[in-house]
């Protein structure tokens, strides 16, 4: 059975770290790193649909964000951005620029182009 570091019982930091990890899979939006935050055999409930296991959780994935794209979701961005809360400007920009791609609608300040 494959481990994923951290492992519990964690620390503040390493729970911190865990939660980073887990987020950061699903910033991308790629069903292959989002699946590969969980354990192989991990089972998911939306609504009616039971995926089990990393396979599965990956076609739904595909599905659900392809449908998303497919019916007009309006997805609206603002990276509203504090640079004392950001520890790493260089990958925040890289998740901006990310969501930016993937956006019906950026709203932005002229402060945050100018950071940004």
């Amino acid at each position: 059975m494959e481990q994923k570091l951290p492992l519990p019982p964690f620390t503040r930091e390493t729970a911190i770290q865990k939660i980073r990890m887990a987020e950061d899979a699903w910033n991308t939006r790629d069903p292959e790193k989002v699946s590969m935050a969980y354990t192989e055999d991990t089972i998911w409930q939306n609504r009616a649909e039971f995926p089990n296991g990393r396979e599965q959780v990956k076609e739904f994935l595909r599905r659900k964000w392809a449908k998303e794209l497919d019916e007009k979701t309006i997805i609206v961005f603002d990276p509203n951005v504090r640079p004392p809360a950001l520890p790493d400007a260089k990958k925040y920009r890289s998740e901006v620029e990310k969501w930016v791609g993937i956006s019906t609608v950026v709203k932005v300040s002229e402060a945050d182009i100018a950071w940004l």
